[in-house]
């Protein structure tokens, strides 16, 4: 367990030290903000009683199992989940993509039509929506990033795996590509993946058909705390309070047995300062992303079941 105080004190010190340095035009305002960077109402939370909340369901079932990371939605009518189900007592274990509602984010209802596409290979996915469009980032077979898109929630459409593309316009190398994360803005999108998780890359497209890296290294890597040293991949990008933040999720193990949730703050998603305090979450929790309510925001762990967060009071 590391020392918070000293890391809070380092972490201060190194942005002073970019202030005077020139590095960072903004510096000395983000020293001045410091205390404000990572503000307790989405750092800090605490489980809900009844956990989980949702769960494989019966043996037999298409998703008696359900794994990585699910996405949830909330619209004005209610809250909205995708999820990968298996049958976890079927060697195969093909992967599907299943719906569910709630009114509350607490109470969820399995659509009757699951899996709701079976056409190929879907986990680890993400849904952005844009002019009337949900438009899902995930996963096929062998952690290959592909999109589709729907207009209803329920009927997708497979747009193919995406076209990732270096600084130079080559193509990236061989190998998966997974856990994709979008955030739009401005007709950009910002596109953030993994590979192998072996850390966190951003490419940036505005036609959806080709992406370039920003640059060809990771944008957050690995380490150096051992807390995400051997494994890192981002689940959900945030703006509040004029700062981005990016929930990821990390392992200190060389096996990948043992998860955690993690932050970073941005102020232009290129640049990425860990929080201090990670992990924000421990007891082998990831797959985790804010849904922001109407008046806070929840904090939602996927894997391997669904498990729902307050802010602590």
């Amino acid at each position: 367990m590391k020392n918070n105080t000293i890391a809070i004190v380092l972490f201060t010190v190194q942005l002073l030290f970019l202030s005077c340095s020139g590095k960072n035009n903004q510096s000395n305002t983000i020293a001045e903000e410091t205390p404000e960077l990572f503000p307790d109402e989405i750092t800090k939370f605490t489980p809900a009683p009844g956990n989980p909340i949702f769960t494989g369901a019966s043996e037999g079932a298409w998703d008696s199992g359900i794994r990585e990371r699910g996405f949830i939605m909330k619209e004005e009518d209610g809250y909205h989940m995708w999820y990968t189900g298996f049958d976890k007592f079927d060697e195969n274990r093909f992967l599907n993509l299943g719906y569910a509602f709630s009114e509350d984010g607490i109470e969820w209802t399995r659509y009757e039509g699951n899996p709701i596409f079976s056409e190929s290979w879907v986990e680890d996915m993400m849904v952005w929506k844009q002019d009337g469009v949900y438009y899902m980032f995930a996963e096929g077979r062998g952690d290959i990033a592909k999109m589709l898109t729907s207009t209803d929630r329920i009927h997708w459409a497979n747009q193919g795996d995406l076209n990732i593309r270096k600084v130079d316009g080559s193509p990236i190398s061989d190998g998966p590509y997974g856990t994709p994360t979008v955030w739009v803005e401005d007709g950009v999108w910002y596109l953030f993946y993994e590979r192998g998780d072996l850390g966190i890359w951003l490419a940036t497209s505005k036609d959806r058909k080709a992406w370039t890296n920003v640059q060809d290294d990771p944008v957050i890597t690995m380490g150096p705390e051992a807390y995400d040293k051997y494994g890192v991949a981002v689940n959900k990008i945030i703006k509040y309070q004029d700062h981005y933040y990016a929930y990821y999720h990390a392992t200190s193990l060389e096996d990948w047995s043992d998860w955690s949730m993690n932050m970073a703050v941005s102020e232009d998603l290129k640049t990425w300062t860990k929080y201090p305090e990670n992990p924000i979450m421990g007891d082998n929790k990831s797959s985790g992303l804010p849904v922001y309510d109407g008046e806070q925001f929840r904090f939602y762990t996927m894997h391997p079941e669904v498990a729902l967060h307050f802010p602590a009071k």
